[in-house]
């Protein structure tokens, strides 16, 4: 990591380092269940970590509007809870065995195990939406949910199809990963007093960031370090999906590297990883994918362009770097 990406961080991270330590106190204390083992597995994925962003958006975003209660508090928890529901379910769609530089959890205490404690963290998150009483957050929290489970269908339906076209793949993006971007940025925004026209720039912010954030994941996936990233390269060759590096490839790639990547998908081929890696760098189609996401990341500032100047209003244009120049 640069010396620029990690003085982001740690500023990111100083401006609202207080609420962060009510945030983790409130992911503690919501977590506890009877059941030990949803205490184990809960505890376990949730204790790895992470960058925590999308908690982060409703901090950042309540504060720059100047609110001033606890209830971003609770809001970032239950973000959180449903990012992680989210991961645990996917781990398992996906057969993944490591994340976050350790293995998953469902190659730990199995696939049942971990689809079940997904549930328990979605409907926990229920509980403490509706303890908020506020109908314009419910609305928002259980829209992103069912556009997020969407998006997690869609991706299935795309996976070994070497026919997922640009605009097919950006829309299972916006809904699998920009969703819940776009509505913690909402909720902050929501939380702290703003008005229908700033809640919807404020959508617009994480939307944008979210597209950013997944497009260099999908850059990463091919020319980062496993080590850095904390998940095996190559994948997202394995599982065969289509993501933009290869949906570029195969648009403008030669006849040669439309067939490796075609086969590829197909089969998910991961023993081809070095000649894709090669096909993607020489290409352009990874230096493709990194422009994309950068002109995103722009318009995730632009949207936020009214925000009265604040430290944390700064945060956040720094995230908007940070999604773009980061290498895990």
């Amino acid at each position: 990591m640069s010396a620029a990406t990690q003085h982001a961080q740690n500023t990111i991270a100083q401006s609202i380092a207080t609420d962060m330590e009510a945030v983790n106190a409130v992911i503690r204390q919501r977590l506890h269940s009877e059941v030990s083992l949803v205490n184990q597995i809960a505890e376990y994925i949730i204790s790895a970590g992470g960058k925590r962003i999308r908690p982060v958006l409703v901090l950042l975003l309540a504060n720059a509007y100047g609110y001033k209660g606890t209830a971003h508090h609770e809001l970032a928890a239950v973000v959180e809870f449903i990012h992680t529901a989210t991961l645990l379910h996917d781990d398992v769609v996906d057969e993944s065995s490591m994340r976050r530089g350790r293995q998953t959890a469902n190659a730990l205490f199995g696939n049942a195990a971990s689809v079940l404690v997904g549930d328990f963290l979605y409907s926990r998150s229920f509980q403490m939406m509706v303890g908020l009483d506020d109908m314009r957050v419910m609305r928002i929290l259980s829209d992103a949910t069912n556009v997020i489970a969407e998006g997690e269908v869609l991706q299935l339906l795309n996976m070994h199809d070497p026919d997922v076209t640009h605009e097919s793949y950006l829309k299972v993006i916006r809904s699998k990963t920009a969703k819940l971007f776009e509505a913690a940025a909402e909720l902050g925004a929501l939380v702290g007093g703003a008005n229908d026209e700033q809640i919807a720039a404020a959508g617009e912010y994480g939307r944008s960031l979210g597209t950013a954030f997944q497009l260099i994941d999908d850059v990463l996936d091919y020319a980062g370090d496993a080590t850095e990233i904390g998940k095996n390269l190559g994948d997202d060759l394995r599982e065969g999906k289509p993501t933009l590096p290869l949906i570029w490839l195969m648009e403008h790639g030669t006849e040669e590297q439309r067939q490796l990547v075609r086969s590829c998908i197909e089969h998910g081929d991961e023993a081809q990883f070095e000649a894709v890696l090669a096909a993607v760098t020489s290409s352009g189609a990874l230096a493709y994918t990194r422009q994309q996401a950068e002109q995103a990341a722009r318009r995730a500032a632009e949207a936020i362009a009214g925000l009265p100047d604040s430290v944390y209003k700064a945060s956040l244009l720094q995230l908007c770097s940070f999604a773009v120049d980061r290498n895990h």
